[in-house]
């Protein structure tokens, strides 16, 4: 029996008027987002802390690097998540799957052991569960709506977002406390109890998910399955060559990694670009130009992260070594500072939503980006006079860093959900949820390369320097995107997003008129102001079509495409290669504005 199916005995109970599934995959991203929060707020920390403390004890220009990968490698892992879900295991089991691999890489890393391997093995865990659970459990939310409205649809959304940052909440609360005191592998366990938790709660509401999930959504076929595992071992025989050699000429250091996957990392990003516009097939003309749009956006989303997801790692060092952090009269952890910006989150995303709808088409995608990367760099400009103060030997009060964290949650609602719904807007029809992945590449790429900028300018110039470039670098590119508003907004017209949007579809007939052979003034005048079109304006029904067959007119030429103008003055559709017999011209109709 389906969610909308009802049981014999009365309608089924609810969860706040939706589906039961949703509470179970509210409950369970809420404790996956308990136990990666949680991690977070201690791994930096952790790896700076000395060896007496627990630690490893390693340098700061060393373990942001570290912390920075684990951050952005759970969102490029989301990648093959999403393809192993929609070709062998289906989301249900991915999210399964994914939740157990997670729970075992938390226990590796709770293992009080004095070598580091398995610390480092766990992280590895817990980016490749996440690459299984992350993408597929917000599948499986979409997917207890089908056939339900879209308000009904956002609502749901809107409550499995409240479970994601009450978990982010939950988990730096927690969790740094449970790790102070040099108890790190304890606050390890916590992550794990949480994931736990999760999954418990997973299998206990199976059946509550009714037929959501189950199965890939493309199997693969005996031919694909046997491409798949040859590539597979293929990869994995040249990355245990490669890091055989890497390892004999002595390079191989915690230092490089980082540098070495972030460069992966880049490279699979440019890859998946060379893909989405030169092998996709069946991109159309006006698609292609919603793409071209879309690098621009795709690139200052990338400054965005490169910034804003230092949390965990750049801030947490700066928390460590600079704030007072007793300074509200209790103790709070370096990790803990960042549950500033979950409360600011709770607090300000229904503000936000309300701002967009009442800014409507007026202040468009390109210039909200801009908003929200210019905000990150104000806040980086914040952290350098912040850092200078602390060069001088003043403790910085906690109360500057709810300032800072505010900034940063401000450039967050101005990119984040924007970014997530101009992806979808702008997406070819047929690469719908691989341009998702494309959005996840942004903070794949961005949050490595923040983590390299530390290591490179830190060293060289100083931490002050370091805040100070990264601002420079996300307010010019707050400036340029600002600059290429107009023309970027043009080019998502006609990829079908913005007040003016224009699409394409094939195959409709149209006859154009002639140069100078169209109907005169006087006669469009006439017939403006006829009866029949009168009345077909005004209640904005067509009760048939005005042939425009005669000797003023001529066929479009078969091959060309439809454009759809829609804006305030409503839409025009002109044009394709058809038949060159009778046509129809439509009633303009408004759109709707998209916020």
């Amino acid at each position: 029996m389906s969610h909308r199916e009802y049981p014999a005995g009365g309608r089924e109970k609810t969860f706040f008027g939706h589906p039961r599934g949703l509470a179970v995959l509210f409950g369970t991203e809420m404790w996956e987002r308990f136990s990666f929060y949680g991690l977070q707020g201690i791994l930096l920390t952790f790896l700076t802390a000395s060896v007496a403390q627990n630690g490893l004890g390693l340098a700061d220009t060393v373990a942001v690097p570290i912390a920075s990968l684990y951050s952005g490698l759970v969102y490029l892992t989301a990648l093959p998540g999403g393809w192993l879900a929609d070709r062998v295991f289906g989301p249900r089991r991915a999210v399964l799957i994914g939740g157990i691999i997670i729970m075992c890489g938390h226990l590796s890393m709770a293992i009080p052991l004095e070598n580091p391997t398995m610390v480092f093995f766990g992280l590895f865990l817990v980016v490749a569960g996440s690459g299984l659970l992350k993408p597929n459990i917000s599948v499986m939310v979409g997917r207890l709506y089908e056939g339900d409205s879209d308000a009904r649809r956002d609502s749901g959304f809107s409550i499995f977002y409240m479970g994601i940052n009450l978990g982010a909440f939950l988990g730096i609360l927690i969790t740094p406390y449970l790790a102070d005191g040099d108890r790190w592998h304890l606050g390890f366990a916590a992550a794990a109890v949480g994931m736990a938790l999760g999954l418990l709660w997973y299998m206990r509401g199976w059946p509550r998910l009714t037929n959501t999930g189950i199965g890939p959504s493309r199997p693969l076929n005996a031919a694909e399955r046997k491409r798949a595992v040859t590539i597979v071992v293929v990869a994995l025989a040249v990355a245990a060559v490669g890091t055989g050699i890497w390892a004999w000429t002595g390079t191989l250091t915690l230092a490089t990694v980082p540098t070495v996957v972030t460069g992966l990392s880049i490279t699979a990003a440019v890859w998946y670009f060379v893909y989405i516009f030169g092998k996709a097939k069946g991109v159309t003309p006006g698609e292609r130009a919603g793409l071209r749009a879309y690098v621009g956006l795709f690139i200052a989303a990338v400054v965005f992260w490169m910034l804003y997801l230092q949390m965990g790692s750049v801030l947490t060092a700066f928390a460590a070594d600079s704030v007072d952090l007793d300074s509200w009269g209790f103790d709070l952890p370096a990790g803990g500072v960042q549950n500033f910006n979950s409360i600011f989150i709770l607090v300000f995303s229904p503000i936000f939503g309300a701002l967009w709808l009442w800014t409507g088409d007026r202040f468009g995608t390109a210039y909200k980006f801009a908003a929200g990367v210019f905000l990150t760099g104000l806040a980086y400009v914040f952290l350098g006079w912040l850092q200078g103060r602390a060069d001088d030997g003043v403790l910085v009060a906690l109360g500057w860093m709810a300032w800072v964290y505010l900034l940063l949650t401000f450039g967050e609602l101005c990119v984040s959900p924007v970014g997530l719904s101009v992806t979808t807007q702008l997406a070819p029809s047929n690469l719908k949820g691989q341009m998702m992945g494309v959005w996840f590449l942004g903070p794949a790429v961005g949050t490595p390369l923040g983590g390299q900028a530390y290591a490179f300018l830190v060293p060289a110039l100083g931490e002050q320097a370091f805040f100070f470039i990264l601002a420079g670098l996300a307010i010019l590119t707050a400036i340029m995107l600002a600059l290429l508003g107009p023309a970027l907004h043009r080019l998502m017209g006609r990829g079908g997003h913005g007040p003016h949007h224009l699409t394409e579809t094939p195959n409709e007939p149209v006859l154009l008129p002639r140069p100078g052979r169209g109907r005169t003034p006087a006669h469009s005048r006439r017939l403006s102001q006829s009866p029949a079109w009168a009345t077909r304006r005004r209640t904005g029904l067509w009760r048939g079509s005005v042939s425009l067959r005669g000797p003023g007119c001529r066929a479009a030429k078969p091959g060309s495409m439809r454009r759809t103008l829609s804006g305030s003055t409503g839409r025009i559709h002109g044009s394709v290669g058809a038949p060159s017999g009778s046509a129809t011209q439509r009633r303009p109709t408004r759109s709707r504005p998209i916020g």
